[in-house]
């Protein structure tokens, strides 16, 4: 019997060997073995920690783990504790299951803009668990991220009762340096925000510039990810990529690094985040996104001076000329507008069910002819022409 034994484990020891089939990091993608290797080297007499966590992760959550440990800097690698790291890992997964706009996230998204513990560098606070029951009810009834952003945006300062201060502690204060303190600087206020949307699982990163083109001085803020597309936001909100800043941003260098705009990132990327506290800091990573706040700022500037151009022109639509101005008599269809040959635009007409005050509304230059087109009853092709003045103007379509 003892010979049997010994003969079965040979077997499977020799297979083990020969066939490739050992897991170095159990559950961890093969791309994170390298790193984690270097990772465990640099840790030094903490080691033991980053491993207990990696080891008592979930399978499901394995690769955040070893996501955050391949890429943390040395001084996390030193001194962070599995308990905090778990907690910080558990809860982002949590927010990823919960809210609908998470769940919805490239892995890359989640992985090096909701999931990280930190975005510059703060002190390492243990944030994760506090910020997402407390921000929890403000996004709830939320069913996109738009308004999950909206609703974390204007509850934030009541919620921490932090507010904009030169007399803080220092810049680069953590959520609850600030938070004991009641005030902070931009870059505080910034690590706050970009805490409270990564809690409730929205993609987040600051954003800022060492100096502004007139040497004003350096600003932090924040931004935010929507399906594919990154968009500006502040502690104290004015809408995404509307800001005071926003004409400082569109005349930044994207080849002066004093007077650059950069975004951070966890994971190495293009450059390092320039930190006016203390220059000598180069892990914080970062992304040149100068060409971005341009295009936005030039952007923007196109549509005032456009605006300044234009009229409002709203388009009813009726059953018959004899027809009133009443919910009953409107009809939903589609109208197109011409400009000569061209279409520059279409939409669909309110019908009886509709608010009165929900009016299909195109902005049309001033001085110009147009063309509405239609299928009028019966399927014929009618169309209106009009000459726009300079004020808003109303017009009325007919089926018959």
């Amino acid at each position: 019997m003892r010979n049997t034994i010994k003969m079965i484990f040979s077997f499977l020891l020799v297979t083990t060997l020969f066939s490739g089939c050992v897991d170095k990091y159990y559950n961890v993608p093969k791309e994170y073995w390298p790193a984690l290797d270097e990772a465990f080297r640099k840790a030094g007499d903490n080691v033991l920690e980053l491993k207990q966590a990696l080891n008592n992760t979930p399978v499901n959550q394995k690769e955040g783990m070893a996501f955050l440990i391949a890429n943390m800097p040395v001084r996390d690698l030193r001194t962070l504790t599995a308990g905090f790291l778990l907690e910080n890992v558990d809860y982002a997964y949590r927010a990823r299951e919960k809210y609908p706009w998470a769940r919805e996230l490239p892995d890359s998204i989640f992985l090096n803009e909701v999931l990280p513990y930190v975005s510059m560098n703060e002190r390492r606070d243990n944030w994760r668990k506090d910020f997402f029951n407390r921000f929890d009810k403000y996004v709830a009834g939320c069913t996109d991220i738009r308004s999950a952003i909206d609703s974390v945006n204007k509850n934030i300062k009541d919620e921490v009762k932090v507010e904009y201060n030169t007399k803080r502690k220092k810049p680069d204060q953590s959520p609850y340096e600030s938070m004991d303190q009641g005030m902070a600087s931009c870059s505080g206020l910034s690590v706050l925000l970009t805490d409270a949307f990564r809690a409730v699982g929205i993609p987040s990163r600051i954003a800022g510039t060492p100096n502004w083109h007139d040497n004003r001085g350096n600003h932090n803020w924040n931004e935010v990810w929507i399906d594919g597309e990154w968009y500006f936001t502040e502690y104290y909100p004015s809408g995404l990529n509307k800001s005071w800043f926003l004409a400082d941003a569109g005349k930044a260098d994207p080849n002066d690094r004093e007077h650059a705009i950069y975004a951070t990132s966890f994971k190495p990327a293009d450059t390092s985040f320039p930190l006016v506290w203390d220059s000598t800091i180069t892990y914080v990573h970062a992304y040149n996104v100068t060409d971005r706040y341009i295009r936005i700022y030039q952007d923007a500037e196109r549509e005032k001076q456009l605006a300044g151009n234009r009229i409002n022109v709203k388009v009813w639509m009726f059953k018959s000329p004899v027809c009133t101005l009443k919910g009953d008599d409107r009809v939903a269809t589609n109208v197109d507008v011409f400009s000569g040959d061209e279409q520059i635009g279409g939409g669909r007409t309110s019908g009886p069910t509709q608010d009165m005050n929900d009016v299909l509304t195109f902005k049309l230059e001033k001085d110009r002819d147009y063309t509405f087109k239609y299928f009028g009853e019966g399927g014929v092709m009618k169309q209106v022409g009009i000459h726009t003045g300079d004020e808003n103007m109303e017009v009325r379509l007919y089926m018959k």
